[in-house]
């Protein structure tokens, strides 16, 4: 996909006006995590040492149309200022009188972070007068918030079609490890899906499904594949309207030669809660009335050897719930597993990414994604406005 990139555009003593993934976790007006902000300081860093003044737009959480003072981003422009030693100013709003005047006084090197985007209606309409009205703050627009890109929103896709628009650093790096995994992916490749439900999961497995050589299935969706096999499933998640979705999912992989590894064995427990007491299961069906929480040690091996064959892995979702240390283990394995193959290895959605994070891991994958919906969908193969706009 031949997006262009800031590398291509003029921007010296220019105005930019720049879209980021700012959408960050607060507690008690402190960002929490700011492993997106980071992410976009390449980009920052890249327009401001051309000379340029810098206009960054995000949005913050769903204010749905209203100004909401608990999602403004104050807090991010202090953080943001920390990481780039400078100052970072404020806007007291999106658009409007006071906002021009700041932007007009901008000086090159200098940076503004407007207000929460999504406080106007506009935002997620696409509005073409909230476009116009945005698209006066910059002389060049550049994309770097891949997180959103899968939206067709003013401040992602608008404003590509009213301005000179490029794409910034982080989503020409996004592009360039993820595309491999939708066109031509080195092989042997290996795709580890997991998550709670094969109906979130459908396109993803579909689209991944005639490009590897192994799909390992994990999380709770892996219940609804073995009870399709007529496994014994107990308590555990069962997407009932989507069995025959899995015995063809299943069919698929057998006709294309496709190896598909779901759990031998589990950890289960009588009830979903965070202190349940786990209890090793060594077989492939669930004991009634259980709910499995895990994979298995043979479960996991087999997961690890597949893995090490790979040149090329893709991971999307949890193997069980990693969110309670009892039941992580599965999750963790195969992350080390990913983590110490030689092979390109992309993370991609929101659930894998906070695993590989806790796990320490995420500097050891060669590509950990920042977008959650937007990872998915473009490892669907579906076209992300965002990005389609730069073409």
């Amino acid at each position: 996909m031949a997006v262009k990139t800031i590398n291509d555009a003029d921007l010296k003593g220019k105005k930019v006006l720049s879209r980021v993934d700012f959408n960050v976790p607060l507690k008690e007006g402190v960002v929490t995590d700011d492993t997106r902000i980071r992410a976009a300081l390449p980009t920052i860093e890249a327009i401001l040492a051309k000379d340029a003044s810098l206009v960054l737009m995000s949005h913050l959480g769903r204010p749905k149309g209203e100004k909401k003072p608990e999602l403004s981003l104050a807090p991010v422009a202090r953080r943001l200022a920390e990481l780039l030693n400078k100052e970072v100013k404020i806007a007291p709003d999106v658009i409007g009188s006071e906002v021009e005047s700041m932007v007009s006084a901008l000086k090159p090197g200098e940076v503004l972070l407007l207000e929460n985007v999504r406080w106007y209606a506009g935002e997620e309409k696409n509005d073409p007068e909230f476009v116009a009205e945005l698209a006066k703050f910059g002389e060049v627009f550049v994309n770097d918030a891949f997180g959103t890109a899968h939206r067709a929103h003013a401040s992602t896709e608008g404003l590509a079609h009213k301005m000179p628009a490029y794409a910034g650093l982080l989503i020409e790096k996004e592009v360039k490890f993820m595309e491999p995994f939708v066109t031509e992916p080195k092989q042997p490749m290996v795709a580890v899906v997991g998550g709670a439900k094969v109906s979130s999961k459908i396109g993803v497995l579909e689209s991944l499904l005639p490009k590897c050589s192994s799909l390992i299935i994990g999380g709770g969706m892996t219940y609804t594949f073995l009870k399709a096999q007529g496994k014994e499933i107990g308590n555990s998640l069962l997407e009932e309207d989507y069995l025959e979705t899995a015995k063809s999912l299943l069919k698929q992989a057998e006709k294309a030669g496709v190896e598909v590894i779901l759990p031998v064995d589990h950890v289960v427990a009588a009830d979903f809660k965070e202190d349940a007491t786990p209890e090793p299961v060594d077989d492939v069906n669930v004991p009634a009335g259980k709910i499995a929480m895990d994979i298995g040690p043979k479960s996991i091996q087999k997961c690890r050897e597949v893995i090490a064959k790979a040149k090329s892995i893709v991971w999307n979702g949890p193997m069980g719930v990693f969110e309670f240390d009892a039941f992580a283990k599965g999750t963790e394995e195969v992350a080390r597993a990913i983590a110490d193959s030689s092979a390109v290895s992309v993370v991609g959605g929101g659930d894998s990414v906070a695993a590989a994070n806790k796990f320490k891991l995420a500097d050891r994958m060669s590509h950990v994604s920042t977008g959650g919906g937007a990872s998915l969908e473009f490892l669907e193969g579906k076209d992300l406005p965002g990005i389609a706009a730069l073409k």
